[in-house]
């Protein structure tokens, strides 16, 4: 159990990796677009994420009030760039290697604490899982880098006119998503080194 304090750290960070890894996935704000035409965009700025796109208009509703429209971003419109398509399914792929990861640790530590001596199982629970961190931090950091890096160069996006975006803004940021991506990316490299880094106890018999 002494030797595994490692692995316990890699199954906290592996938690908090997958759930940022889902939370990035699921929010909208990847890129914050900062537009001059405000007819239709009242707010003047709009965030494109991988599954849609928002923002917030006073057209068709009571002064006073606003409403968010968003749209879908269509599996087969050819205007989406790649690299949102690629973030849509690395990030699907990471959900479930995160997952398997932590599968692989759980039955790991269970045999650990439960005194198993078998060190051939308990040392593959972990290279597997460490194997599945790693891998599920890789789909991660690629789109995130990647989108990051169309937002550092203003590249623009060419919408359809029923998304009612402009094909570029005045200025785009990152959105809050990329730096969740980040640190979930960072979360699970690491648990996935500590989890690779489990050596199983040589025991020695006293003479």
């Amino acid at each position: 159990v002494r030797t595994s304090h490692l692995q316990v750290a890699a199954f906290a960070l592996g938690t908090v990796g997958w759930i940022l890894c889902t939370v990035s996935m699921g929010l909208v704000e990847w890129r914050v677009w900062h537009v001059d035409n405000t007819t239709v965009i009242s707010s003047g700025i709009a965030w494109v994420g991988i599954w849609k796109v928002c923002f917030i208009s006073y057209l068709h509703v009571s002064p006073g009030y606003k409403e968010e429209f968003c749209h879908k971003l269509s599996g087969y419109d050819s205007s989406i760039p790649h690299e949102i398509y690629a973030a849509q399914g690395l990030l699907l792929i990471a959900m479930l290697l995160g997952l398997l990861g932590l599968a692989a640790t759980v039955f790991g530590l269970r045999n650990v604490y439960m005194g198993t001596t078998r060190k051939a199982l308990i040392t593959r629970f972990f290279l597997v899982g460490g194997c599945f961190y790693v891998f599920a931090g890789l789909c991660v950091l690629i789109p995130v880098s990647w989108n990051f890096y169309s937002v550092t160069h203003n590249q623009s996006i060419p919408f359809p006119p029923s998304y009612y975006m402009p094909s570029s803004p005045a200025a785009q940021e990152a959105g809050a998503a990329i730096p969740v991506g980040i640190v979930a990316a960072i979360l699970l490299l690491l648990s996935g080194t500590f989890s690779l880094s489990y050596r199983f106890p040589v025991t020695t018999n006293a003479l």
